[in-house]
């Protein structure tokens, strides 16, 4: 196992990160202990000090299970949860879900705690100024409940930069990957700023966690799989200190420990040959839908762009099973606004608004016939 420095924290982390947030699930909503506990285990015993969870993962059960499996096992192991709470009018809410984290997860204290999804607007409206959340985080850090004050991201990079340079944070957790590298100069500004960056999404939602499709077709001989190719391409970066990988099955643990094993980066070549993939494989997804949004919304409900989006992961990137079964929960989900193919009644409004001049409803009806194999 590698290790890098997280930042100004001090602590030397183990560069994969066990993600807590897709853990296996039994049929009546719950975590499978008897799988996700010694999933968790394997990773610590073979130098995994890093684990993400939140309140709201895996239907709010991971902190309980991420607590079980941290039995005996708490020393030397960095805990990263998050707050989601925003409302600095009820503070005793924001302090509610610090003490349920303590007890779900079983623990004196919480290394690394996040203001969970934190953005510029939300950091200027809730958090920061004399009456803002900022102040809890400070008196939970003065009685040594946390460790470091933290936030996860999700926001454009400018908005990035400039929560690093308010000095209030210690480490951010961020999408980065292959496929999204929108935030490539904040994350050298935090290396900058000696903030610690941890990368959740490393396969780019799913999209990188397949070995087929055409993606595949187009990497580099040297490279064995995608789901190596994305969390290597991730550790590439010398400005990350971790990548968190959301690991589901015991398989996932084994392959991601053998890449977070090894400590050659991607070649330069390797890397120009994997760019060239990307772009290819962007300008083959965007022939079918560049997911602008003109076209709604749909006046009979469906979730045009996002059914595209979904048939491009099938079809593109080889996530066959994860954009089918993103699919059928839009089925199953039966939202006004957000419908499935089949609601389409071919009045060709979408196709008049559609910039890109492709034939909406004939598409339509070839992504619901490969998501679900019927026509």
């Amino acid at each position: 196992m590698q290790y890098r420095i997280l930042g100004r924290t001090c602590l030397k982390t183990s560069v994969l990160g066990f993600g807590a947030m897709r853990l296996p699930m039994t049929e009546d909503g719950l975590v499978d202990r008897s799988e996700a506990i010694p999933m968790i285990h394997r990773a610590l015993e073979e130098g995994v000090n890093y684990i993400d969870t939140a309140v709201g993962y895996c239907r709010q059960d991971s902190q309980y299970v991420v607590g079980e499996a941290l039995k005996g096992r708490r020393d030397g192991v960095v805990v990263s949860t998050k707050n989601p709470h925003y409302d600095k009018s009820d503070k005793s809410g924001w302090w509610k879900n610090l003490e349920n984290s303590l007890e779900r997860l079983q623990v004196g204290y919480i290394d690394v705690y996040n203001f969970h999804g934190l953005n510029w607007k939300k950091f200027t409206e809730s958090v920061d100024g004399t009456d803002g959340l900022y102040r809890e985080m400070l008196k939970a850090r003065d009685q040594e409940l946390i460790r470091h004050i933290c936030f996860s991201f999700h926001d454009n990079c400018d908005n990035l930069i400039k929560l690093i340079d308010t000095d209030l944070f210690d480490v951010v957790t961020l999408q980065y990957n292959l496929l999204d590298r929108s935030l490539e100069a904040g994350i050298a500004r935090a290396k900058e700023k000696n903030v610690g960056v941890v990368v959740m999404g490393p396969v780019g939602g799913g999209r990188l966690g397949e070995t087929g499709g055409e993606f595949a077709k187009k990497l580099p001989d040297t490279i064995e799989s995608t789901p190596e190719l994305a969390l290597r391409f991730v550790l590439t970066n010398p400005d990350v200190s971790v990548g968190l990988s959301g690991m589901s099955t015991m398989q996932q643990v084994e392959e991601n420990l053998e890449v977070a094993a090894r400590s050659e980066p991607l070649s330069m070549e390797e890397i120009r040959d994997t760019e060239e993939a990307v772009k290819k494989l962007k300008d083959m997804a965007d022939l079918y839908c560049t997911g602008c949004k003109y076209c709604l919304p749909c006046p009979h409900g469906v979730a045009i762009p996002e059914i595209f989006r979904h048939a491009n992961l099938y079809r593109v990137y080889g996530a066959e099973e994860a954009a089918s079964q993103a699919y059928q929960r839009i089925i199953k989900q039966k939202k006004k606004d957000k419908k499935p193919a089949m609601a389409c009644v071919q009045c060709g409004e979408c196709v008049e608004a559609c910039p890109q001049d492709i034939e909406i409803p004939r598409q339509l009806k070839q992504a619901h016939k490969l998501l679900t194999g019927r026509p």
